[in-house]
């Protein structure tokens, strides 16, 4: 996973639980690569992220899946913020959401060759979009919260259901209101 993914969870910590609680979650984790340090292009594993915010939940008593929900909606406004010229032909969430994987992963391969990116699959039908995602990460909740970033970026609201289709896959549907 991209050191991009980590220096923004960190930085997230930092704003909403303070100085202190990186400290001490990044004591508290198993990270036998990094170590708890991370740069913006390292690539370092998964499961280190994992153990991050499993930290992070002990330490907060915040579900894990909640603190993934509130970390996607974070990275998307960063995202924005570092990238605006993935967001120029995009007039509404589901016109973002659909070009994440014929646009928007295939400039971050430009920029990251060795990114492990999750596939998505989009389809809209009137006010409701379908989007398969597709990682052997299961990072559904983080996924959710970058879809919940989006929507607030384009001021829109929608109900989103999430439900596992198979072992690397798992299918949301995004009912715009």
């Amino acid at each position: 996973m991209k050191g991009m993914v980590f220096t923004e969870l960190l930085d997230m910590v930092e704003d909403k639980f303070g100085i202190d609680m990186v400290d001490s979650i990044l004591d508290e984790a198993d990270l036998p690569v990094s170590h708890g340090a991370y740069t913006a292009v390292g690539t370092y594993p998964h499961e280190e992220i994992v153990s991050i915010v499993m930290q992070l939940s002990k330490q907060s008593s915040l579900p894990p899946e909640e603190l993934l929900k509130i970390f996607g909606e974070h990275l998307f406004t960063r995202f924005h913020q570092l990238y605006p010229q993935f967001f120029e032909d995009s007039k509404c969430a589901f016109d973002f959401l659909q070009n994440i994987d014929q646009y928007i992963h295939v400039e971050v391969r430009k920029l990251y060759p060795d990114a492990e990116l999750p596939d998505f699959d989009c389809r809209q039908i009137g006010n409701e979009m379908i989007m398969t995602y597709t990682s052997s990460r299961h990072m559904e909740p983080f996924a959710e919260g970058l879809i919940r970033g989006c929507l607030k970026h384009y001021q829109e609201t929608a109900q989103i259901c999430c439900e596992s289709n198979g072992e690397n896959s798992s299918i949301f549907t995004i009912s715009l209101q």
